[in-house]
């Protein structure tokens, strides 16, 4: 369910300072996509999610 999941991300992101959106996918067991959208859904509803594009590419 996408609100447990949400959740869950949150809860991790609370919990790590930093962690790539890679981590958090194996950690979900959704793709990559998956966690760029679900950020774009928590900092809709105001939850701040700060992300920094990594040296080699991706973010954290």
């Amino acid at each position: 369910m996408k609100l447990d999941r949400l959740l869950r991300l949150t809860m991790l992101l609370l919990n790590r300072k930093k962690i790539t959106a890679q981590a958090l996918a194996e950690e979900l067991d959704v793709s990559v996509r998956t966690i760029y959208r679900d950020i774009d859904v928590l900092s809709s509803v105001g939850i701040p999610v700060i992300s920094h594009q990594a040296p080699m590419g991706g973010s954290v």
